[in-house]
């Protein structure tokens, strides 16, 4: 049980050591460890036999003293799975089964490389040993990411180790209405997609009125191919659990929730071991830390409804009631869970807290751009090399991401488009590559941020195609709680179906985009005044594409069935 600060600290002096073992390559002939991702794609490759093949070997060879195994977070290169690592050099190992765990062990013992193991350049083929001098990790700057693919997860000594726990034993030291001000002054906004500012709705949360109130961490990650939030419940959970911590001292709030989704279930087991180990330790509980302040957090499951990201649905939802939005105001920080004042924000926005109350708002306000400060983790798919998650400084400009850190495009074919946001963002074609990636700009060009999906389009895709699978999508998900959303989506898809299928009309072009803004600005929720992105932002920089689709029945990717015949030119 940690009472006091100063046994905090002690508990961190004990097992620093063990860090200083991966990171410190001074030590490298003291002790090696050899890190495995156990995130879920990893996982699903055959990562937990791996780990337990490598600790067979270890013990078979008698290195039991000199060489340990551990499961850590994603890594983020997640194309490569499995991962394994040796620190600490650092030594990238990918694609690595279990057949191959004694190589990659007497390799250790004797100081080979395994080199059929190594990761190879897409373009030069050449062997790279070292995880810090491949491309993809060096462009990036971990924040929120800061611990995957460092600690054990499901071990909060590590985590107490890498300074956790530290901001929150900070916090208790100060004023609630200094923590809002250091947040504030952070510049810190939203990641789930909203980008409102953190500070800012902290601060309304703490001035309403009324008790009990509500922190809640939004972790519902319905976007398709999105998996920031995941895989930072699974391979740092603490942080997320000490940015709540945090948040309930600022805004007077005694108990927190965290809505997760049940097809999380790695997410979910690690989420859970936290919350345990943290109370065992003193650190969620009754008078953390001896200060007088007492915070609690519970799990609450989604079940997958898309809706639910949204947060007044969400609260409905953890209330025990149907997950549908209901109108603002009044908000959630005035009147959210069980009608009391509640403060929503989801997993990244939480774990960038403990690091910005640590190390103060100006260094994370000295990253991004005017408007929006810090990093933005995003999960790459699509036509890409370099499948996986990123972490980036705000600014950074779309052509970086997806040629420099995402490899470009496989197979020599041509870059397309990107769509940025999920399901609800916008297409940008070639054009806009150089657009940086902040709130505004990306609004600017007919997309939004999200919680940080990028899927990569080449020039094997129909977007007339692609806007008719997102407004599926879109359709499928709606709640049907108000018309413009429930029958203005229906509509929507109707028509891209026509299009799609060779019997669309000009007329339908013109319908196609007054009906999408009137959904956007008559929905009800965010899920409505998004879902028409895809289409406009497809219209607006590929209207050539559904000219051909409906002029000249002819789909000019050759994607749609019923128009790959090309038009007689006259």
């Amino acid at each position: 049980m940690i009472t006091s600060v100063s046994e905090l600290t002690r508990i961190r002096q004990q097992h620093l050591p063990l860090i200083e073992a991966r990171l410190n390559r001074e030590k490298a002939q003291e002790e090696r460890h050899i890190l495995v991702c156990a995130g879920t794609g990893c996982s699903s490759a055959g990562s937990h036999a791996l780990r337990e093949e490598l600790k067979k070997q270890v013990e078979k060879l008698g290195l039991g003293g000199k060489v340990k195994v551990f499961k850590t977070g994603c890594f983020g290169f997640c194309k490569l799975g499995p991962i394994a690592v040796v620190y600490p050099e650092g030594i990238f190992y990918c694609r690595v089964q279990k057949e191959d765990a004694a190589d990659v062990v007497e390799g250790v013992a004797s100081n080979r490389i395994v080199d059929r193991l190594l990761y190879r350049d897409p373009t030069t083929q050449k062997a790279v040993r070292l995880l810090e001098e491949i491309r993809f990790f060096q462009a990036q700057r971990r924040i929120a990411l800061r611990n995957c693919g460092v600690i054990n997860p499901e071990d909060i000594n590590e985590y107490i180790a890498r300074d956790g726990y530290q901001a929150l034993a900070m916090a208790l030291e100060r004023r609630p209405e200094e923590i809002i001000a250091a947040v504030t002054a952070s510049g810190l906004r939203g990641r789930g997609g909203a980008g409102f500012p953190t500070g800012r709705k902290w601060a309304l949360m703490a001035a309403a009125p009324g008790q009990p109130k509500y922190v809640v961490c939004n972790a519902d990650e319905g976007d398709p191919g999105a998996f920031m939030d995941r895989s930072i419940l699974e391979g740092d959970p603490h942080s997320v659990l000490e940015g709540m911590a945090i948040a309930g001292y600022a805004t007077g709030a005694r108990q927190g929730y965290v809505y997760v989704r049940a097809e999380y279930p790695i997410a979910v087991d690690r989420l859970e071991r936290a919350i345990r180990q943290a109370r065992r330790a003193g650190l969620l509980g009754d008078n953390i830390l001896g200060k007088g302040f007492s915070f609690d957090i519970e799990i609450r499951l989604g079940a997958g409804a898309f809706v639910c990201g949204e947060e007044t649905a969400l609260l409905r939802s953890i209330e025990g009631r149907r997950g549908e939005p209901r109108p603002r105001p009044p908000y959630p920080a005035q009147a959210g869970l069980w009608g009391k004042p509640t403060v929503v924000n989801n997993v990244e926005t939480l774990a960038n807290v403990p690091v910005i109350i640590r190390r103060g708002p100006e260094w994370y306000a000295s990253m991004g751009t005017v408007g929006s400060k810090g990093t933005k983790v995003f999960s790459l798919a699509g036509s890409i090399n370099n499948t996986g998650l990123i972490e980036v400084p705000m600014g950074t400009t779309l052509r970086q991401i997806i040629f420099d850190i995402g490899g470009g495009i496989p197979g020599g074919k041509k870059f397309k488009a990107v769509q940025t946001g999920g399901p609800s963002g916008g297409c940008l074609p070639e054009e806009m590559l150089d657009t940086a990636v902040d709130y505004e700009a990306l609004a600017e060009a007919g997309s939004i941020m999200g919680s940080g999906g990028l899927i990569v389009m080449d020039e094997g895709d129909c977007m007339v195609d692609i806007a008719r699978f997102y407004l599926e999508f879109s359709q499928d998900e709606s709640c049907g709680r108000c018309t413009p959303c429930r029958v203005g989506t229906k509509r929507l898809l109707e028509i891209l179906k026509r299009i799609t299928s060779g019997e669309g009309s000009m007329d339908d072009l013109q319908l196609l985009e007054n009906l999408s803004r009137d959904v956007k600005e008559a929905s009800l929720c965010g899920l409505g005044q998004t879902a028409p992105n895809p289409i406009l932002s497809t219209l607006r920089y590929f209207r050539h594409e559904y000219e051909a689709h409906v002029r000249d029945k002819y789909c000019p990717a050759g994607v749609c069935p019923n128009l790959t015949r090309r038009p007689v030119l006259h």
